[in-house]
């Protein structure tokens, strides 16, 4: 009787540490933008700034870190001194934006799922060239055509693009850049 209760206990402890694991491997929900924000590598507050933001969960982290732009949330997930436990990566999607300099406080998408014009005419809120977000295709070739650019997903933003200073980001957007005929 006792080997069947043990057994029984065990099972039970099994069964619902997987539920808990499986609860726990959720991604936390992003945070609406208020007044607290403050960017990452600017140390300002972000409704101070234009164009998208980011925000950041990491396992090791209590508090999401807050970007002033989403090309800056996207540098975060490639610099090697930055955490890699990223639960959710969040970004500003600006088809649902109201303007670029007032991009919502709680439209966001998760990075990996947006869209991303790099390469347009506008500038992040800092001054630097910017990664666009986009929940929809339409939106972010609609902005492209208007603004310049083209459409790449998270995957594709090309590395020099997004950790290159401002002059070298402009040809890290073109799809040719660095090729010769």
């Amino acid at each position: 009787m006792n080997r069947l209760v043990l057994a029984c206990t065990l099972f039970a402890a099994f069964v619902l540490t997987g539920c808990n694991d499986k609860q726990a491997a959720a991604p936390p929900p992003p945070i609406k933008l208020t007044a607290q924000a403050i960017g990452h590598y600017c140390g300002m507050n972000l409704l101070e700034h234009s164009g998208p933001k980011g925000q950041i969960f990491a396992a090791s982290l209590i508090e999401p870190v807050w970007f002033s732009s989403a090309r800056d949330a996207i540098a975060f997930t490639m610099l090697p001194d930055e955490p890699k436990d990223i639960q959710a990566i969040y970004v500003t999607d600006m088809g649902r934006a109201g303007n670029w300099d007032n991009p919502g406080a709680d439209n966001w998408i998760e990075a990996r799922k947006a869209l991303f014009v790099i390469g347009s005419r506008l500038k992040s809120g800092m001054g630097s060239d910017e990664a666009v977000p986009f929940s929809e295709r339409t939106a972010a070739e609609r902005f492209a055509a208007q603004h310049g650019g083209r459409v790449v997903s998270f995957s594709e933003v090309p590395r020099d693009y997004v950790l290159s200073s401002a002059d070298d980001s402009a040809s890290a957007a073109e799809p040719d850049a660095g090729k010769t005929n």
